[in-house]
């Protein structure tokens, strides 16, 4: 049955976070806990929750609005109203007798065929089913959400001998397509797949950090980024997921992994934990962990905890000949290098690659499972077999050898084959367990520009961005510049774009597979030719970027712009200049030059003011979308969420969002392809600007904030230049159109004049240092 009503039993963290997703995905939820003991609210836990979900950063609700599809409620009074839901989620105390207690109960009111899961991450599905009717075991699974839920892609899913394929089925397919989940199929095993491993990777970190010396800033500098696991490192990521958690969930594995699990070798004592705990120090929730803020004289002062004495020092800047050798080399470098650096990530490495291939087909059925939970789980860059093959499958068993260390078996089988993944035939393959190859399969409705790459050549290509053919007549422009920024080279590519398309295609769409659609403008440029006088150089790429964009809007095809993660500034303005958005639901959206001491002029002003103007659900006259752009763009508003941006009229309401981040490039494709047939170039706006008066009107509240102290001095002059822009300037006139090509004039010379103060200059060099804004 489709999944209509869904219910979440339990309003911890973990369930709140749930039921919060699921109304992301516009799925109305039934949040209920129990009654609290003398509480006059009997709802109060359920309730609470939500509320404090609201308020919560980073925010579990994409937009405020979703909370409305919560329902809090408790398991006395609201129980009954779980027979109208088709999937019902218990989150409750990680005790199996508790947990089967409540599913006795939902047996006497769910509806036939209603799937109830648990999000267990320790218990295994045979224990939680023990005694329970065939009826509740056939519609029964667990449901393995990462925390927090709305961020975190991997969705491990658990099936019993008796559980229904349908009901599995049904869940993957709902998970994926609807809350946008990487979905790993996982055997009934301790751990699953993503604890299993990166438990065990935490474990040995900590272990060997502390048995070679190394401090917690070095850990983390070797054990993080050279390894493509995310900047926390080790140390820095237990602060953020609770140094109380970890006692529980080693105690957790202890008990439930076999006597002869590598695991056991790695328990000992940890006596600084279990003080840091007791005194409060839990990491980022509690006074701080392994690192903590010093705050005393009103500083900010980050610290580092001494392993071997628990005192805090300033956390030091690590300087290690390995970690910059990995810089370079990847890896295979770091691995190989001799320092206490090198040495950490072979040890701590070597160890938990081999566990991972020591651990099929016992914890699921293929190597690209494996690797998926630890990506989408743990937020490593690449999955430990992925990882083996960077380093060499030959070095990592040849060293083993030398060092007369066991080799799993499904290791010697890489090693004495093409790695675990190849490409063959255009199709990436991975190796099976019986140590043949398979293709890596896809779901339907999934198509990656990484496979694309596989079968063939760009049709053009620099070092900024490319042109791929991925079918039916449709063209996908990919920028690949250090966070997708724009520069004149990914400019010459797009008006590559508008020659190749009409010779033979349909469509373009605008997209890439990096971690950001697009953060703006290179900066660095600009401040290279700014600080050589190069002004002509700036304004020719000003010009360039408008004609580009121009041309983009007014091309004889459909543009579709698919982003994920940041679309600033220009990337913004590119989502505006596009025919339509498929926007990955974490886009975060924005014009954000004001930020920077400068104004949009790749078309931003005039593209905001005219969604403005022509929005049927704003206020008319042509003062209201004035102001509304003057706000959004002097605040450098940045939505939060695909969702937000709608609603700060980033994108249109007829612009459609992607939960799944693997489905983004095919829906787009589609997209473009559904506007081919009588596609016509929209018309150029025409704007009613009101000219001084409406700029006068602009100042005085501007004026307001700078006595306020909200607004800086640079404010002020960043303000006055975009207020110019938006009102038309000293000759506009409210009963007289202005076309798009007199508002890019006014975009060019505003940014001009104010890429040449220094308070700009200062602005864009201190976000270049730091990634942060200057409030000068």
């Amino acid at each position: 049955m489709p999944i209509q009503q869904a219910a979440v039993i339990g309003a911890g963290v973990m369930g709140a976070g749930i039921a919060a997703h699921l109304a992301n995905a516009g799925v109305p939820v039934l949040l209920l806990d129990i009654v609290p003991e003398g509480a006059e609210n009997r709802s109060a836990l359920a309730e609470g929750a939500v509320a404090k979900q609201l308020k919560a950063d980073p925010a579990p609700f994409m937009w405020k609005r979703a909370a409305k599809l919560v329902t809090p409620g408790n398991l006395e009074d609201d129980f009954d109203r779980l027979a109208d839901c088709d999937w019902i989620i218990e989150a409750v105390l990680e005790d199996p007798e508790v947990k089967r207690d409540l599913y006795r109960r939902l047996e006497e009111v769910r509806k036939d065929g209603a799937i109830v899961s648990s999000n267990t991450s320790t218990l295994p599905l045979k224990l939680l089913t023990e005694g329970m009717p065939e009826r509740f075991c056939a519609d029964f699974l667990i449901t393995h959400f990462f925390n927090p839920p709305r961020y975190m892609p991997l969705l491990e899913l658990v099936a019993g001998e008796r559980t229904r394929p349908e009901a599995v089925a049904e869940i993957a397919a709902f998970g994926d397509r609807v809350l946008g989940k990487a979905i790993v199929h996982c055997h009934d095993t301790p751990g699953f797949v993503a604890n299993r491993i990166g438990t065990f990777w935490l474990q040995c970190a900590v272990v060997e950090t502390l048995d070679r010396g190394v401090t917690v800033e070095e850990a983390d500098a070797v054990l993080g980024r050279p390894l493509g696991v995310p900047k926390t490192g080790v140390f820095a990521l237990l602060d953020l997921v609770g140094l109380d958690l970890m006692p529980k969930v080693d105690a957790s594995m202890a008990a439930t992994l076999a006597k002869d699990d590598a695991y056991h070798a790695l328990r000992r004592p940890f006596p600084l934990l279990e003080k840091l705990i007791a005194e409060g120090y839990t990491g980022r929730k509690g006074k701080g962990g392994f690192y903590r803020l010093n705050r005393e004289g009103g500083g900010k002062v980050k610290e580092a905890v001494d392993l071997a004495t628990g005192d805090y020092a300033p956390a030091a800047k690590v300087s290690l000949s390995s970690v910059s050798a990995a810089r370079k080399g990847g890896p295979r470098a770091l691995v190989e290098h001799a320092d206490k650096g090198g040495q950490l990530a072979w040890a701590v490495m070597s160890q938990v690659l081999s566990y991972a291939a020591s651990l099929l087909p016992e914890i699921a059925d293929d190597v690209p499972s494996v690797d998926r939970a630890l990506r989408t789980g743990y937020n490593w860059k690449f999955g430990p077999f992925e990882l083996l093959d960077r380093i060499g499958v030959d070095y990592v068993a040849a060293r083993l050898k030398e060092e007369g260390r066991p080799i799993p078996e499904l290791l010697e089988k890489a090693a004495a084959a093409e790695g675990f993944y190849r490409v063959k035939d255009g199709r990436q393959q991975y190796l099976t367990v019986a140590g043949d190859y398979a293709d890596v399969e896809r779901a339907e409705g999934v198509l990656l520009l990484s496979d694309v790459k596989l079968k063939g050549e760009p049709l053009a290509r620099n070092g900024s961005a490319s042109l791929w053919d991925i079918g039916d007549g449709v063209v996908c422009l990919e920028v690949h510049t250090k966070m997708n920024t724009m520069d004149p080279e990914v400019f010459k590519i797009m008006a590559k774009a508008i020659e190749i398309v009409p010779k033979g295609y349909k469509a373009l769409v605008i997209y890439n597979e990096g971690s950001h659609f697009s953060a703006g403008a290179n900066l660095g440029l600009a401040m290279f030719a700014a600080n050589v006088g190069a002004w002509p150089m700036i304004e020719d790429m000003v010009a360039e970027g408008q004609k580009v964009y121009t041309a983009l809007k007014r091309a004889p095809f459909p543009v579709v712009a698919a982003p994920s993660g940041l679309a600033l500034g220009g990337g913004c303005e590119i989502l505006l200049a596009s025919d339509a958005v498929q926007a990955h639901a974490e886009s975060y959206i924005g014009l954000v030059e004001a930020g920077v001491g400068v104004v949009p002029a790749w078309g931003g002003c005039k593209e905001l003011l005219a969604r403005y103007a022509h929005d049927p659900k704003r206020p008319k006259g042509p003062m209201p979308p004035v102001a509304a752009a003057f706000e959004t763009i002097g605040l450098a508003k940045v939505a939060k969420s695909a969702y937000e941006a709608k609603e700060l009229g980033f994108l249109r309401g007829s612009d459609h969002i992607t939960f799944n981040r693997e489905r983004l490039l095919a829906d787009a494709k589609q997209k473009a392809l559904d506007l081919v047939e009588g596609y016509r170039p929209p018309e150029p706006a025409e704007l009613f600007l009101p000219g001084p008066s409406g700029k006068a009107s602009l100042a005085f509240a501007l004026r307001d904030l700078y006595a306020k102290g909200v607004a800086t001095e640079h404010d002020m002059v960043v303000a006055s230049e975009l207020a110019e822009v938006l009102t038309g300037g000293p000759k506009a006139d409210f009963t007289e159109a202005m076309s798009e090509d007199d508002i890019l004039k006014m975009e060019r010379a505003a940014f001009m004049r104010l890429v040449r103060t220094p308070g700009t200059m200062a602005r864009v060099e201190h976000t270049i240092e730091t990634g942060k804004p200057l409030r000068n």
